[in-house]
């Protein structure tokens, strides 16, 4: 409490400082006025005005201090084999069952090094409410533990709490649990957001982003939590769209320390440049695209639709535009503009439809959004997807790789898998000061969302060295991703 009323008591002073110093410029200029000087001397105390109410008006930066990921203990990891064999032994799948999660394991892509919660590791698999709270303590509390270290900021000092998991929505609320944990003060502004899909952690980091805004001076830094509570989301049925989370979906926490100030002994390693936020729940075909419902035997899961690559094609379609407007340099959007003009000339003189089908629709322009992020972060739903999107945004496999090497190591981690991924840049070496890093979150609803950052320290000489990285990628980044996958049928 007491680091509470010192912030609100700097908010007050700041506040107070700023009102004598209008006060006196309104005296300063009376008194120019009244002693008839000079009439250069009324531009002093209107250029401190003005002064004055350009700083209150500005928005705070919003930086990127630190954060951490997690590597779960070597005891919950699972192998491509462990698992085939664990659902057959488990008994609650049938032949047909099996056999479509064993096709959709071994085609995946992911290594023998994911990790599923302890639960989930049982003969027959538990998925109770107390198992999910273990579950949630085991991936929250090493991960915050891990954030304070390296940042030096303590629990205390935290103004503003972000927790976001989809699937698990218990009471007291998950941010309450961390509150209660570290005993943060009486003043904190926690927040829990469920049921926001693979996208909740940039909105977790908008919901601070505006915390630290309204409350500048009183709220300094706030911790953005993003994890998903696997045992919840285990599926016991039959419905093959509904199995797909069982095979894909793996064990993963990430935790980012937000602040509106700069301190020297903490400084920041990113800045936030651009936030963007779509949301098409409105339309009903993406809406039912994904979601979690009883299958016809009363077992609740998950599901998946087939036309997901189409709602997912439309809601780019709505959010890149947003997106590239704040992002893009100007050369890069006049060339883009002249692309356009190109293209839909040739178009209308096209005087073969079937040519116009074939090669002509396949020449559409796309934006370089290379120009406005180096680095790019995308959702690692699986190998095809991220492929497909990288297609999409006009990247080759080189930009995606990130996304494809996360994949194989955690599996799909949901919103977590994007701070794994910019760590991932960091242990290669690559992020080097002032290059900027796209992070894109696509979730049920469906909604899309990106936040953009800006490296402003370098270490190493302008780079972050791979051996810096004490975390999940030190030991084994240099094995990933993995250039040749096993091609089958399902792919």
């Amino acid at each position: 409490m007491e680091l509470a009323h010192k912030d609100h008591l700097l908010a007050a002073v700041h506040r107070l400082l700023g009102v004598a110093t209008l006060v006196l410029c309104l005296i300063a200029e009376l008194f120019v006025l009244v002693l008839h000087l000079h009439r250069a001397l009324y531009l002093l105390p209107v250029c401190a005005m003005l002064l004055l109410l350009r700083r209150s008006g500005l928005r705070a930066d919003i930086s990127l201090v630190d954060f951490a990921y997690l590597r779960p203990p070597r005891r919950l990891r699972v192998t491509t084999p462990g698992i085939l064999e664990h659902f057959r032994l488990i008994g609650c799948f049938d032949d047909g069952s099996v056999e479509f999660m064993s096709r959709v394991v071994e085609a995946s892509g992911m290594c023998n090094e994911t990790y599923f919660p302890a639960p989930l590791h049982r003969i027959p698999p538990s998925a109770t409410h107390a198992d999910a709270v273990q579950e949630a303590g085991a991936l929250f509390f090493p991960t915050l533990d891990e954030l304070f270290a390296k940042t030096g900021v303590p629990p205390s000092a935290v103004g503003a709490l972000v927790v976001n998991c989809s699937g698990f929505c218990p009471a007291p609320s998950l941010a309450s649990v961390i509150v209660n944990r570290y005993g943060m003060r009486g003043d904190v502004k926690a927040f829990s957001l469920s049921g926001m899909g693979c996208a909740a952690g940039l909105v977790g980091v908008d919901v601070a982003r505006g915390v630290l805004r309204a409350h500048e001076g009183a709220v300094q830094h706030a911790v953005v939590v993003s994890a998903e509570i696997v045992t919840v989301g285990w599926y016991a049925g039959k419905d093959p769209s509904k199995l797909l989370l069982n095979c894909v979906f793996r064990t993963g926490c990430a935790a980012a320390l937000l602040s509106n100030t700069v301190v020297e002994a903490t400084p920041a390693k990113y800045r936030l440049v651009a936030l963007t936020r779509t949301n098409l729940a409105a339309d009903d075909r993406g809406y039912a695209s994904a979601l979690r419902e009883e299958d016809d035997e009363g077992i609740t899961g998950f599901s998946i639709g087939r036309g997901l690559g189409g709602v997912a094609r439309d809601l780019l379609r709505a959010h890149l535009p947003s997106l590239g407007a704040e992002i893009l340099p100007w050369h890069e959007k006049l060339r883009y503009a002249a692309a356009l003009v190109r293209f839909h000339y040739y178009r209308r003189q096209s005087s073969s439809k079937k040519l116009l089908d074939k090669d002509v629709q396949d020449a559409v322009p796309k934006p370089n959004f290379l120009a406005g992020a180096k680095h790019l972060c995308l959702p690692a739903s699986g190998m095809p997807m991220i492929r497909k999107l990288a297609e999409g945004l006009g990247v080759g496999e080189r930009e995606a790789e990130a996304a494809l090497g996360t994949f194989q190591r955690f599996g799909n981690q949901s919103a977590s898998s994007l701070w794994y991924q910019l760590a991932y840049h960091e242990a290669k070496g690559r992020v080097r000061k002032g290059d900027r890093v796209w992070q894109l979150g696509m979730g049920s609803g469906p909604k899309a969302n990106s936040a953009v950052w800006e490296r402003v320290v370098a270490d190493g000489g302008g780079a972050v060295a791979p051996a810096a990285d004490e975390g999940p990628w030190g030991d084994c980044v240099h094995r990933f991703p993995v250039r040749e996958q096993p091609r089958t049928e399902f792919d």
